[in-house]
């Protein structure tokens, strides 16, 4: 499965949740898919995603925070599996899309390849762990798992791009992000 594929499959699923997108294609990928209020899109500042998904978490207990994460974002900031691991966010939901590379800037290989997050994840303390390869296998994960107490971390298998990747740069400027979506997080679910 590409991550693009993986991505849509995702997005289609989601309802109110408010989602961080890591910056890179994930970002650009998740925009032209399906672009919503409740989508805030990194713009650099590369593997915290899953830190400012853990204080939306704790800002809003009340709504399902989920965090769009890579491969290489996670292992940029591995300290923060461990303090999610700590608090246990009940409402936060970690994917990771691994591709084992930096799809963004050339597919560099990350130490995904010889690293199981997933394991690192059980490790830090989240409460659910599950890997996944397959669209099928995604859907069902997703609907399952995001009805369980969190924090979740779901590891979802996908292959590189053959060729550095080209996707549409997200064309909202980071003042219409940020607004939009603090907004969308001011909303009662």
């Amino acid at each position: 499965m590409k991550r693009q594929e993986a991505i849509e499959t995702v997005l289609r699923l989601l309802t109110n949740e408010l989602v961080i997108h890591c910056n890179g294609m994930v970002s650009r990928e998740a925009f032209n898919t399906l672009d919503r209020p409740e989508n805030f899109y990194m713009i650099g500042s590369m593997g915290l995603t899953a830190s400012l998904a853990l204080g939306v978490a704790l800002a809003r207990p009340d709504r399902k925070v989920m965090a769009f994460d890579g491969d290489g974002g996670v292992l940029m900031n591995l300290g923060t599996l461990a303090e999610v691991g700590s608090i246990k966010p009940k409402n936060l939901f970690h994917l990771c899309f691994d591709n084992g590379v930096y799809g963004s800037t050339g597919n560099q290989p990350t130490l995904a390849r010889t690293v199981d997050l997933d394991q690192m994840a059980r490790s830090a303390g989240y409460r659910i762990v599950e890997r996944v390869n397959e669209k099928t296998a995604l859907e069902k994960a997703v609907k399952t798992l995001r009805e369980k107490d969190g924090p979740v971390f779901l590891l979802i298998k996908v292959v590189p791009e053959e060729k550095y990747e080209t996707a549409g740069r997200v064309t909202l400027s980071p003042e219409e992000i940020r607004d939009r979506f603090m907004a969308a997080v001011g909303r009662q679910a």
